[in-house]
């Protein structure tokens, strides 16, 4: 399969944890690229995750929201390719603020979409989620299985997700769709687990675990997944999804003692707290088909952990100023002052 070239990119949530991570990978492998990164700077979305990439003359960031119509318009009008990371992602959110979801997932790809076939772009990558499959007690879900989500984030996604799919066959664009399973590295915002647990961990302070702890995810390195979506990107045959996993499946219990083992701090951290409503068990996906285009994961778990625990002990002012704002207000209404009964996932 040829590999087509796209200079100017549109990466819309850029400013988010995998958005900012893909956007510096891009401009590292390609001298040639030009980025535009829209992002409305909500919670997640930190300034503080692109200010290495401000004083490259390739790179330039827009405030924006991509419900903005106009903004969008004339946006994807100067690209020849719009990936769109742009998204509410956090279930425990979801819970008590399920609008915001739909608004952004649902409404906000639709606004992308209809400017995307306005402006004929060469291709529109949404990045999505494998939640949207729910839970799986035994085998992997492939990109034929069913959607089934069980929160209102993974419906929200997968509601955008059918857009997309809709958008390929109603009008031929060139859609791709990826979803990846539980991403980690720098940058994340530290509301979700292994963030939070690191940075919990360092102010010794309680690891609140759900349940039994013995819910399963597949985690996957983010260096890792922004080269599968640079491999989808470029090589990916428009209309089709593609899974997107780490080949890691791990239960809370074993993510939580790791980085209390890579930490040296105490078992007796761990404070498990009631699970909550709708908690899928275990996902689970299967890769084969991203990894016919090439790709496969290439970095050691327990490599790629120590990579992350060390990035958040050496950037403690990066996630620190952001414990002392939103993230705090959201938790100790909803869950516990100082996040002691906070949530753990994605």
């Amino acid at each position: 399969m040829t590999k087509l070239n796209f200079n100017k990119i549109l990466i819309t949530g850029g400013a988010g944890f995998i958005g900012s991570n893909f956007c510096r990978y891009m401009m590292r492998k390609y001298p040639d690229i030009e980025i535009s990164m829209l992002d409305a700077l909500t919670y997640a979305g930190n300034p503080d995750n692109f200010r290495d990439l401000e004083q490259d003359s390739r790179f330039r960031f827009i405030h924006g929201d991509i419900r903005d119509k106009e903004v969008i318009e004339e946006l994807v009008s100067q690209v020849d390719a719009v990936v769109n990371f742009a998204a509410e992602t956090h279930v425990d959110r979801s819970l008590y603020f399920a609008g915001d979801f739909v608004e952004t997932d649902v409404v906000g790809t639709y606004t992308l979409l209809e400017a995307a076939r306005k402006c004929g772009v060469e291709r529109f990558l949404h990045i999505s989620t494998d939640e949207v499959y729910g839970s799986i007690e035994q085998d992997s879900f492939n990109e034929e299985a069913p959607l089934n989500p069980s929160s209102p984030y993974s419906a929200s996604k997968g509601g955008g997700d059918l857009l997309m799919r809709s958008y390929f066959v109603t009008y031929k664009l060139p859609i791709l769709i990826t979803r990846s399973s539980n991403n980690f590295g720098p940058y994340q915002y530290p509301e979700k687990l292994i963030p939070l647990f690191i940075t919990n961990a360092i102010d010794d302070k309680p690891l609140p675990l759900y349940g039994d702890g013995l819910n399963v995810r597949d985690w996957l390195f983010v260096q890792d997944n922004c080269e599968a979506i640079e491999t989808v990107l470029y090589k990916g045959a428009p209309g089709e999804i593609y899974n997107i996993g780490g080949d890691n499946e791990r239960t809370n219990n074993e993510i939580t003692k790791l980085i209390l083992k890579l930490l040296n701090k105490p078992e007796t951290l761990i404070q498990p707290v009631k699970d909550r409503p709708g908690h899928d068990r275990r996902y689970s996906i299967a890769s084969t088909k991203v990894k016919k285009l090439g790709w496969t994961p290439r970095t050691d778990f327990e490599t790629a952990m120590k990579t992350t625990v060390d990035w958040y002990v050496q950037n403690q002012a990066w996630w620190r100023k952001l414990k002392d704002k939103s993230f705090d207000k959201f938790y100790n209404k909803h869950y516990g002052k100082d996040g002691e009964a906070a949530p753990v996932e994605k």
